[in-house]
């Protein structure tokens, strides 16, 4: 069939959860047998997330092709399994940026380039790219920002275009909104959704379906009401109450009625979905048999969302293993402050961000851990935190350090390009990795090469390795022709390892990554 098109929008307030709804429609209709693609308009004017403070943007999510994106692009790949590429996720920045080159090209014929059309069809080639690919029976577009922001405007105009072009058959709109509670006269106040609609119906977009995010269940006479000022059916009004667990949503909303009112409107058939995988992990997550504690370490943790991926991954591995993982959110300030603050875990899972300002803070987390042989899992900074642990304290490399910080002995160095030899480089997205058989890595893959996302600019200086090797810290993994470190181990030690990848990308909560597996498998003895 040819594709259909689901446009999601968020009105009222920021922060509902359109990417949590989307992500979770986007799995109930995959449990349907249908080919799904996802993908979300950011109205910012960045190119992308890449070079944005994680403390304003939260983290930035790396896919197998290399692309940096928005952190709503890890749930719709932690939802619906499906690795997601560079068209996942589109900008303000990437949007202008594409026509102003086309302009200069000459590509426009002279003509004045306006938002309408020249914008509005660059938006649309994204979202028709999708459509015309053959792998998707239906794309779901989320619109970042809420409605009535002036940034998102060319996005909301695009989409209504597209609704017009291929037919309201073909494409619907689902907007998540707010039903508050009102303390004082206690109760639910349906009026921000109608005004929030009406915003919308403004602009000739005519929502089929609302989301209703409350605190509280909606009674049947508020889902008439809603749905008589609104212009729906009472039965497309979906409420969306806190759940207790992410993964619990697409269940919540399918007991609800969404993926059949989707279908119904789409008018594709409504499938029995295949959920019962689904909510047995749900179940094996909502009761664990015991609980680990786990510090999570970075200097960004003021702001969780800077380390989603990275707590969701260890989410999985404690379903997986059949145990709760609570974590301590602890900054690099704090560990500065008092090392011994990392006493009480359990496990420590180190790992760095853009914007560091020195590796010291890391060096002081591997040090610790190895000295009291509490387990340590490194990741990006985390694995230089504990090379040059080894190198310092072990190898007795004097002044040993990273050259982003300044002088030093670099036993951390700047990736250059082998050809041109230029610095620093970046290698983002997927990678072959060697691993080294013998090692605690390869008793963990099972496997001599697996393929890894990477998102780095620095690594271990080679000079170094036979130093490092000789005080203890073996080279566990490698690239295929041997010249980068992909991963360190500390030998005699009951699980110490580093690794250069970003392995909490690729995680899912019903197919776990296998390091994240192991670690929590060994905090859990």
């Amino acid at each position: 069939m040819s594709a259909k098109y689901i446009f999601v929008t968020g009105g009222v307030v920021s922060g509902l959860g359109k990417g949590i709804a989307t992500a979770s429609l986007g799995r109930l209709l995959k449990s349907r047998g249908y080919r799904v693609a996802l993908q979300k308009f950011d109205p910012y004017i960045n190119i992308d997330p890449g070079k944005m403070s994680p403390l304003q943007h939260g983290e930035v999510f790396v896919t197998d092709d290399g692309a940096q994106t928005d952190l709503n692009v890890g749930h719709y790949e932690r939802f619906v399994d499906e690795n997601l590429s560079v068209d996942s996720n589109v900008t303000t920045g990437k949007i202008y940026w594409n026509v102003l080159n086309n302009e200069r090209r000459g590509e426009y014929g002279g003509d004045t380039v306006q938002v309408i059309p020249h914008i509005t069809s660059e938006i649309k080639s994204f979202i028709y790219k999708l459509g015309k690919s053959g792998n998707s029976d239906i794309v779901i577009t989320e619109i970042g920002g809420t409605v009535g922001d002036i940034e998102s405007q060319p996005f909301l105009e695009a989409i209504r275009q597209v609704s017009s072009e291929v037919g309201v058959e073909n494409a619907i709109f689902i907007h998540v909104t707010l039903v508050p509670f009102i303390s004082g006269s206690s109760e639910l106040k349906t009026k921000p959704t109608q005004h929030s609609v009406k915003e919308l119906l403004s602009i000739g977009i005519q929502p089929q379906i609302l989301i209703c995010r409350s605190g509280l269940e909606l009674a049947d006479d508020l889902r008439a009401k809603i749905s008589l000022f609104c212009n729906i059916r009472s039965e497309d009004v979906i409420p969306h109450l806190p759940a207790d667990s992410l993964y619990e949503i697409p269940i919540m909303l399918e007991n609800e009625g969404l993926a059949k009112s989707v279908c119904y409107h789409l008018g594709i058939e409504d499938r029995k979905p295949q959920l019962d995988d689904w909510k047995a992990m749900v179940e094996s997550e909502k009761h664990p048999e015991k609980h680990v504690k786990v510090g999570l370490v970075g200097r960004y943790t003021a702001l969780h969302d800077a380390y989603l991926s990275t707590a969701e991954a260890l989410a999985h591995a404690g379903i997986s293993n059949k145990v709760a993982c609570d974590i301590t959110w602890i900054s690099t300030e704090d560990v500065d402050n008092d090392i011994n603050c990392l006493a009480d875990c359990d496990g420590i899972l180190s790992i760095g961000g853009r914007g560091e300002t020195s590796v010291d803070s890391y060096i002081n987390i591997a040090k610790f851990c190895r000295e009291n042989n509490k387990p340590y899992f490194g990741i990006g900074q985390g694995m230089f935190g504990a090379v040059l642990d080894t190198a310092r304290n072990l190898a007795g490399i004097d002044d040993a350090g990273s050259s982003e910080y300044g002088p030093c002995t670099p036993v951390i160095e700047c990736l250059v390009d082998a050809i041109t030899g230029e610095k620093p480089i970046s290698r983002t997205g997927l990678f072959p990795c060697k691993i080294i058989e013998g090692t605690k890595l390869f008793a963990i893959y099972d496997d001599e090469l697996v393929y890894e996302r990477h998102n780095c600019c620095y690594e271990i200086n080679t000079a170094y390795r036979a130093e490092l090797e000789n005080a203890g810290l073996k080279m566990s993994a490698v690239s295929p022709d041997g010249h980068l470190t992909e991963a360190v181990e500390l030998e005699n030690h009951r699980f110490f390892i580093g690794v250069q990848f970003v392995p909490q990308y690729s995680s899912r909560p019903n197919r776990v990554h296998p390091l994240f597996e192991a670690f929590v498998a060994e905090l859990a003895k």
